[in-house]
């Protein structure tokens, strides 16, 4: 069974395109994200992790959280590896109608200028391809806007 079959099922058995609630469909999206990048690259699967910086929180947890580190508008995933000029891939998960916070948006400017390659994914196509890409051998010269 190749990859893409073994995905296919994994997506039929969580029913990952039903209608949901917003965040659950963000939810859907990066978890269905999350496993497609298990099942395509076994041996980087270590590489590309979680930030839970989203969801309700009480505030002491949220104090403990901030005195901790946590900082308010970092992506969703890290995929944590070197590729030409950039340090990581950041992915900010996104509906099709999801909006930055100004959060987000100051702190992609302030990675982006760290040497860090960010992409916003609205979907597992977004993700398969911008993964994909950044993990491709050929080198990559950034094209100016």
């Amino acid at each position: 069974m190749t990859t893409k079959e073994r995905f296919e099922q994994l997506m039929a058995r969580h029913n990952v395109s039903a209608p949901r609630a917003h965040s659950d469909l963000e939810h859907r999206l990066q978890a269905a994200c999350v496993q497609w990048f298990a099942l395509a690259h076994p041996a980087l699967r270590h590489n590309l992790f979680a930030v839970p910086n989203g969801g309700r929180r009480d505030a002491t947890t949220g104090a403990r959280l901030k005195a901790e580190g946590v900082l308010a508008g970092v992506a969703d995933l890290i995929l944590l590896r070197h590729k030409d000029i950039y340090g990581a891939l950041l992915l900010e998960l996104k509906t099709a109608t999801g909006r930055q916070s100004k959060a987000q948006r100051d702190w992609q400017r302030a990675i982006e200028r760290d040497g860090y390659k960010y992409v916003i994914v609205r979907c597992i196509d977004d993700f398969i391809r911008e993964v994909e890409q950044y993990l491709s051998p050929a080198t990559t010269t950034p094209q100016p806007c």
